[in-house]
């Protein structure tokens, strides 16, 4: 049951509904609904999800998952306490005030008896921050916890295996560990074999442990460093947050703000950060301040077209790279073409998030890789003979699903095919939406 019709409801309606559950969306616009009907194979009822009868009548006492992300904290965190009468499973709700709640205290949590509340401002600080880290990555998700990095890289053409077979290049690197998990080429996602070729401008995503990154990142001609300078553009708490942790790393901050109150605001609360009230958009203003001189732009202003032109603004006048946030997701695939390093879209950094979240039998969590048909499932592997003490490339497995990790014990493998998985490993593994259910069924056998 999923309570909010918005972008984030919607993309988890679109998500669960393929993956053939029950999905059950409350919202109190008719119209959003009735498309949202037509487009979806769900069911959605009219009103209030802070109404306990409206919860009654969609048919909460038979829900297993329950959702709110609709624009009210008050709605979201009464819903999901309303809900706490019913045998609900898993009950998991969005918070934009921080001042009601701080996002990943458990206490609160506990109190509350929510599963989860997440912070959309401070999931896009999470994932700025682990972009800012693996500065030569577009892309970068953590998993078991931490232990184990995928990372998204553009194959630039001076890379020295431009033409290679991934078999070619397993050869010639045999003491790195690392797996190619996905290539996306004009705009398809490819689950590679050892015949996939590297060509340039593929964006090629890899597995690699957390120890092994600078390794990995040498190996393939790519160097991140934290940056020296960075520019942020606006001043919001996603602006607030990123500023307050790259003081805390040393870096030079300057953050542009429009609006002069929040502007005293963020004097008085930074401790290093240079905060200036100018519209990001003031290319003379930009200049004067050396945006040409700066390793980062981070665009997080409310406004998607300020955040569009100021960072290609930015990289005209020779900023190194721009995190560009996204509120309309369907102009994230055009944004790669105007030069935009990072595009990140609130939507798919909350959705993700809750994604990783929920837990299927034997699936630990599931992620979406942006803007691809390709999804990372961490698995734990069942107790069955089909998967007892046998290696990877003797395992029956669907067409399309690759195995980038395992996890044993807390230590993490980077296998090859005669690597031998055990029950309650946990697998790290790739595949295409298409053969989601196929996979799914693949690590629930029946006995």
């Amino acid at each position: 049951m999923i309570v909010g019709a918005g972008l984030v409801g919607q993309y988890l309606c679109e998500k669960f509904s393929t993956e053939g559950k029950e999905v059950i969306l409350i919202d109190t616009d008719q119209e959003k609904l009735q498309r949202i009907e037509r487009e979806l194979n769900i069911m959605t009822v009219h009103g209030s999800g802070a109404s306990a009868r409206v919860l009654a009548e969609a048919g909460i006492a038979k829900t297993d998952l329950f959702i709110a992300v609709t624009n009210s904290d008050e709605v979201n965190l009464v819903a999901c306490i309303m809900s706490r009468q019913y045998e609900v499973t898993t009950r998991i709700a969005r918070v934009r005030n921080e001042e009601i709640f701080t996002p990943g205290l458990s206490q609160d949590e506990d109190a509350l008896g929510i599963d989860l509340i997440i912070s959309p401002d401070w999931a896009m600080g999470e994932v700025i921050m682990q972009l800012i880290h693996a500065s030569e990555a577009f892309y970068t998700a953590e998993f078991a916890e931490g232990q184990i990095l995928l990372l998204g890289y553009q194959v630039h053409e001076e890379n020295p295996f431009i033409g290679m077979s991934l078999f070619e290049l397993k050869q010639q690197l045999s003491t790195r560990q690392y797996v190619i998990t996905a290539i996306i080429r004009n705009g398809e996602t490819i689950i590679p074999n050892g015949q996939s070729t590297i060509q340039a401008d593929d964006k090629m995503y890899l597995m690699v442990r957390q120890n092994d990154m600078a390794k990995i990142e040498e190996t393939f001609n790519v160097t991140s460093q934290l940056p020296k300078n960075v520019f942020i553009i606006g001043g919001s708490n996603i602006g607030y947050m990123v500023a307050r942790q790259l003081e805390e790393l040393n870096i030079n901050v300057k953050l542009i703000e429009l609006d002069r109150e929040r502007c005293e605001f963020l004097s008085e609360n930074l401790g290093k950060s240079i905060v200036l009230n100018f519209d990001g958009l003031d290319a003379n203003d930009m200049i004067e301040e050396g945006i040409e001189f700066a390793d980062l732009v981070i665009a997080v202003t409310g406004s998607d077209t300020t955040n569009i032109l100021s960072s290609l603004l930015a990289k005209h006048h020779g900023t190194k790279k721009c995190i560009t946030k996204i509120t309309q997701h369907d102009f994230v695939p055009m944004l790669d073409k105007l030069g935009i390093d990072v595009a990140l879209s609130p939507r798919q950094v909350a959705a993700d998030m809750i994604l990783r979240y929920v837990r299927r039998g034997s699936i630990i969590s599931v992620t979406t890789i942006l803007d691809t048909d390709a999804e990372v499932m961490e698995v734990t592997v069942p107790d069955h003979k089909t998967f007892d003490q046998v290696p990877l490339q003797d395992l029956a497995c669907p067409s399309g699903l690759l195995i980038g990790a395992v996890v044993r014990d807390k230590q993490v493998i980077i296998p090859t095919g005669a690597t031998v998985i055990r029950p309650h490993d946990n697998l790290v593994t790739f595949f295409s939406q298409d053969t989601a259910k196929e996979v799914e069924e693949f690590f629930s056998p029946n006995e």
